[in-house]
């Protein structure tokens, strides 16, 4: 853990005992990004007014600097409205993180000064509305009362204030707020699915989906069950152009969502290449304006969650090609066609489900079927168990793929592969790596992957159950029953020499007439041996 992680986390004390994880992750995620907007503000002041970031090197100077320009009425519009055409947005300074936190140091802090920065960002700029909802500066779970909710979020701030949020190269906010995702993730639990794809499964993912796309000048990429955002973001790490990635996104938990806009932001993606949206997935097709098909489609979706399965939806285009409707209790495939629906037609569709849609029968073993009648499944790689947050079930990831001139399917098993951990297994470094380049290759290894034809699958009925084409199976070293012989005749030599030897040593006691009884029951116990 680097001294940036550490510090982040450690804000976070003085609301574990108070509230679960999946609650207090959004008070201080949702400062930390605050903190980010203010500093961040501050820093663009120093550089619109061309002063030297040496000379202006702490915040007070900063701040006072920011004052002295509003005060100029000459100066004050210009300013501001640089500021908006530069950031997207300005901050009052008496609003600002550091302003609030000396306020705090001082015992001054109120909740609803901190609660009015929150209100003016959101309902003057578009893309912070909503945005700071569920820091929820009232509720009972800071404090019993106002007093009590006062003190907690001041001790926050303090912590915060302590940490430089942009005195770092590159992502380093970004990918330090995506830790502290994770370390939330790894303690919420049940609900940690929510919102978190482990980073290991995420990287590899991306980098199965950018194969053969690295080079494109303009690359679109589609999450429609985006949780944070991590999926879509390690799209730009293995492209050329990283740059000119426009991200597409949806997410029913409006918690979520939210997070997913702050960490795009914090992440340096600029507003003009982000279309997220708050919604239901299945209930309703977005987005249906262009672009409505992407280069990439990345998918962790809740798993076998119910769904309407409406006789409606037969007439959908996203799934009226395959018969049947997913099932009402388990809509994998439901997620998984809407994804593909939104494919292009040169595109790579990576998404992550449990072992079940491999397998079961009736509307799902229709679908399937049609999917591989179509060559539009191209590989299966079995993952290990307990690798995602909330759940112990080895998953599979599936890879889709639109217009192949061949039906074979590639099969990896990677579920004996990973680091083994106290309460969630990891994916290595080396493990990725493996599977990578097997899913290149596209060859048979032995015990580890298998390309299966088209009359193969249709031979196995369309079950793409991963054991019927991948044979882990280890076959047992012979044994040598002579030397288990040599062995056990061995033993039975010494345990004679050690009774021998215990007798010779009992026999020669010096003992009195109150354990001569004792003694004798005991050398009669060796002679009956014998």
């Amino acid at each position: 853990m680097t001294e940036l992680h550490s510090k982040l986390f450690s804000a976070a004390d003085h609301m574990r005992g108070k509230m679960s994880a999946s609650v207090y992750k959004n008070y201080l995620l949702g400062l930390i990004f605050y903190k980010y907007l203010s500093d961040k503000l501050l820093e663009k002041v120093v550089e619109v007014a061309d002063e030297s970031q040496e000379t202006y090197d702490t915040q007070e100077k900063q701040t006072q600097l920011y004052r002295n320009l509003l005060a100029d009425k000459e100066v004050e519009k210009d300013l501001v409205d640089t500021l908006i055409d530069t950031l997207g947005y300005e901050i009052k300074p008496v609003h600002l993180f550091n302003v609030l936190t000396d306020q705090a140091k001082q015992n001054l802090f109120q909740l609803n000064d901190l609660n009015k920065a929150f209100i003016d960002l959101a309902t003057k700029y578009d893309q912070f509305n909503g945005l700071f909802d569920d820091v929820d500066l009232t509720s009972k779970n800071l404090g019993i009362d106002a007093q009590q909710r006062n003190i907690t979020i001041t001790e926050v701030l303090k912590k915060l204030n302590d940490v430089n949020v942009l005195g770092h190269n590159g992502d380093v906010i970004g990918d330090a707020y995506e830790y502290l995702i994770s370390q939330f993730a790894s303690e919420a639990g049940q609900k940690a699915g929510e919102f978190y794809t482990p980073h290991e499964v995420s990287d590899m993912m991306a980098r199965i989906a950018t194969i053969g796309q690295e080079n494109k000048k303009l690359f679109s990429v589609f999450d429609p069950t985006m949780g944070s955002g991590s999926l879509m973001l390690n799209i730009r790490n293995y492209l050329d152009h990283p740059n000119s990635v426009k991200y597409h996104g949806q997410e029913l938990n409006t918690t979520t969502y939210n997070l997913a806009r702050m960490n795009l932001i914090l992440h340096g993606i600029d507003k003009e290449d982000v279309r997220l949206r708050n919604g239901d997935t299945l209930n309703k097709d977005w987005p249906t304006d262009e672009p409505y098909t992407f280069d990439s489609v990345l998918m962790n979706p809740p798993y076998s969650a119910n769904w309407s399965s409406d006789a409606t939806f037969m007439d959908d285009s996203r799934f009226n090609r395959y018969g049947k409707l997913a099932p009402k209790s388990k809509a994998d495939f439901a997620f998984l066609l809407h994804g593909f629906y939104h494919l292009k037609d040169s595109g790579t569709m990576a998404i992550v489900l449990p072992h079940g849609v491999l397998f079961r029968g009736a509307a799902e073993g229709v679908i399937r079927q049609k999917m591989l009648e179509d060559g539009s499944i191209y590989a299966v790689i079995g993952m290990p168990p307990n690798l995602f947050f909330g759940t112990s079930i080895p998953t599979t990831v599936i890879i889709l793929k639109k217009n192949r001139t061949t039906r074979d399917v590639l099969f990896i098993d990677a579920s004996r592969d990973f680091i083994k951990g106290k309460n969630q297994n990891n994916l290595s470094k080396e493990h990725i790596d493996k599977i990578v380049e097997t899913y290149k290759r596209r060859e048979n290894v032995e015990k580890y992957a298998h390309v299966a034809t088209f009359d193969e699958i249709k031979e196995n009925e369309f079950n793409l159950n991963i054991p019927r084409y991948v044979n882990t199976f280890e076959e047992e070293h012979p044994v040598d029953m002579a030397a288990v012989g040599q062995e056990i005749q061995e033993i039975q030599k010494e345990k004679e020499k050690l009774e021998s030897s215990l007798y010779d040593m009992i026999s020669s006691l010096q003992y009195d007439e109150e354990n001569s009884e004792w003694i004798k029951g005991v050398l009669e116990v060796f002679n009956r041996g014998k």
